[in-house]
């Protein structure tokens, strides 16, 4: 059975992964795809507004770490985001099928420090636990450490294929840009950062880089290799599909003490039961059921909480 869609009251830092179909390389890193994953993103944003804390993109998956304020907003916001990046995907790598393997995954992270700043380094530490770089700095695709080391905003294009089919229909010449739009995403601080002044901020992140790329150093000595390098991105095609993928169970909740892991299932799990419960009343013909706050009965509205918990 699939997992409800559940943000606690409040709201919460979600980290969200998406892969590719069949683990393929359709995300495989370029400029143009780079600047095109930053303008969907800051688009998506504008569409359905999500604090974006951190980010990297991967060959063949994705991983996003968002603070939401609730299920509805999150739900858009992906929607928006992934079918508009699988078309853009499409069109550069010419790929004719589906891009996404399967619907995203959402895992909720508690309020711990622990836990959010150890989703932060697992970001981070994208394109060298994979042995490609020493430095996450150096990794090729869309990422966010620049972005967090010097508090500058990451800058992409918005492609308004609207219009530019419009114009082509009318025979009009397009240049490459002639409709397209740059666009700045700017990144918000991890919830348990936000009383921190920003350059508090970029020196946390510096020690967490130099705590990585050291980490690498030393692994590579060990095991007397080196890193495989951007040559080795590179080389890879957009299309190929890896012959094993590797398959591991994603949590339901990132948590550091069992006590927090534990309060987040309970309150999913009693989410859960008064759901299916509405739900069967439901299908049995009950229309007065009430189902609960923030959930997505079927076929009806997304259950809005009476008060906002967090400023919009």
């Amino acid at each position: 059975m699939r997992k409800l869609r559940f943000i606690p009251e409040g709201g919460a830092l979600v980290e969200v992964t998406t892969r590719t179909l069949h683990g393929r390389y359709l995300m495989k890193p370029s400029l143009q795809l780079k600047e095109i994953v930053v303008g969907v993103l800051a688009k998506a944003q504008e569409y359905s507004p999500v604090r974006i804390c951190a980010l990297v993109f991967m060959s063949s998956h994705y991983h996003l770490l968002l603070h939401v304020d609730d299920g509805e907003k999150l739900a858009n916001f992906m929607c928006y985001f992934n079918s508009n990046l699988a078309r853009e995907i499409a069109r550069l790598y010419r790929w004719p099928e589906k891009i996404w393997g399967r619907r995203y995954e959402g895992i909720l992270t508690t309020d711990e420090v622990e836990a959010q700043i150890a989703r932060l380094r697992y970001i981070l530490r994208h394109g060298v636990k994979e042995g490609f770089f020493v430095s996450p700095t150096e990794w090729l695709g869309a990422n966010s450490v620049d972005a967090l080391l010097t508090g500058e905003p990451l800058e992409g294009v918005w492609f308004d294929r609207t219009r530019e089919s419009a114009a082509n229909r009318r025979g009009e010449p397009c240049g490459k840009y002639d409709h397209a739009t740059r666009l700045e995403l700017r990144l918000d601080p991890l919830p348990c950062w936000a009383h921190l002044e920003p350059e508090q901020i970029r020196q946390r992140v510096a020690d967490m880089v130099e705590e990585i790329e050291q980490d690498a150093i030393e692994e590579h000595q060990r095991n007397g290799t080196e890193p495989k390098g951007r040559e080795a991105v590179l080389r890879e095609h957009p299309h190929y599909r890896p012959n094993r993928l590797k398959r591991s169970p994603a949590p339901s909740f990132h948590a550091f003490r069992l006590s927090a892991g534990k309060a987040l299932r309970d309150a999913y799990n009693w989410f859960e039961a008064l759901y299916r419960e509405a739900a069967e009343r439901l299908r049995d013909g009950d229309r007065d059921i009430e189902f609960p706050e923030g959930s997505f009965p079927p076929r009806l509205p997304f259950v809005r909480p009476a008060v906002s918990a967090l400023p919009g």
